[in-house]
C-alpha cells in the first residue's frame, strides 16, 4: 500500500505512480448530463478498489483531477464525480456558492445526484482495473456532505466512506437507521462552521448502529487538505492533511479487505 502523500505544497506523485491516467466518462441524473473522470495508474494492470471521489465545491477542475491522481496512485481507481452538470465549472467562491445552494436546499436532490455518481462508478467497472467487490467513497468539503448523504441513502454495508472537512448536519434524523456503510469522518477541531453540527451528527451516528470513527485534528480549520487555501477559516494544514490521508489508507485496508 502506498501510504505517503506530500505534506509540503501540492500532493506529490512517487516513482511508483509513473503513469497516471484520466479517462473522461459521462452519465445522467434525469435530464442532466454529468461529466467526470476515471483516474488510475495504468503502469499496473492489477485490480484494485474503486473509489467514488466527490470534490469540493469548485467541482471537477484541474486541481481536483490532480488530487484524484495523487490519491489513486497504484492503490485505487477513482471516479472523480461531477455534481453540477457538464457545463458548470465554478471559477470563484460566489459561483461555487450558487452551484451548491440547490443541493443544500434540497437534500433529496443531493442524494439523487450522489447516487447517480455511485451508479456511474459501478457502471464503468469494465473500463478500468477495478475490483468490483471492493468499492468505497471519499469526499471533500461539499463533497464530504455528499458522500455522507450517500451513506444516508442506505448503500451496501461493505462500503467504506471517508470524509474530509465535510458539512455534517443530517437533514432527516430518521435516516440514521439507513446508514450501513463504515464511516471515517476527518474533521478540523477548530472548524467553527462544524461546531454546531457536531452534537446532531453524533446523535445520528449513535442511532445508526453503524461502524463509525470520528477524528478531530487539533488546530486544523476547514479546508485542511486544500493546498493553496490560506484564509483564517479555510486553511491548508500539511500536518493534518498528511495524517488524514494515512488514516484513510489504513481505513480502506480494513474496510475493503480482499473478499
Amino acid at each position: 500500500m502506498v501510504a505517503g502523500l506530500a505534506i509540503a505544497g501540492a500532493l506529490a506523485m512517487s516513482a511508483t505512480r509513473a503513469a497516471p491516467h484520466a479517462q473522461a466518462v459521462q452519465w445522467k441524473d434525469g435530464a442532466t448530463t454529468l461529466s467526470g473522470y476515471l483516474v488510475w495508474d495504468d503502469a499496473s494492470t492489477a485490480k484494485r478498489p474503486g473509489l467514488l471521489m466527490v470534490p469540493n465545491w469548485y467541482g471537477v477542475n484541474t486541481a481536483a483531477i490532480d488530487k484524484a491522481k495523487s490519491i489513486a496512485g497504484t492503490d485505487y481507481v477513482i471516479l472523480l464525480a461531477d455534481m453540477y452538470g457538464k457545463d458548470v465549472h465554478p471559477a470563484d467562491d460566489a459561483a461555487a456558492m450558487t452551484a451548491v445552494k440547490p443541493f443544500y436546499g434540497d437534500r433529496n436532490a443531493m442524494k439523487r445526484r450522489v447516487n447517480a455518481a455511485w451508479n456511474a462508478l459501478r457502471a464503468n467497472l469494465d473500463k478500468a482495473p477495478i475490483d468490483a467487490k471492493r468499492l468505497g467513497a471519499i469526499g471533500f468539503c461539499f463533497g464530504g456532505s455528499a458522500v455522507l448523504d450517500l451513506a444516508r441513502s442506505g448503500v451496501a454495508p461493505s462500503l467504506g466512506i471517508v470524509t474530509f472537512h465535510a458539512g455534517l448536519h443530517p437533514d432527516d434524523p430518521h435516516l440514521a437507521k439507513s446508514i450501513a456503510a463504515r464511516l471515517l469522518v476527518l474533521n478540523g477541531a477548530d472548524d467553527r462552521g462544524a461546531w454546531p453540527e457536531l452534537e446532531p451528527f453524533f446523535t445520528e451516528l449513535r442511532a445508526s448502529g453503524a461502524d463509525w470513527q470520528f477524528v478531530n485534528f487539533g488546530g486544523a480549520v476547514h479546508c485542511f487538505t486544500e493546498v493553496g487555501q490560506n484564509s483564517p477559516g479555510c486553511k491548508y494544514d500539511p500536518k493534518a492533511a498528511a495524517r488524514a490521508y494515512r488514516m484513510m489508507h489504513v481505513f480502506f485496508e480494513e474496510a475493503l479487505a480482499s473478499r
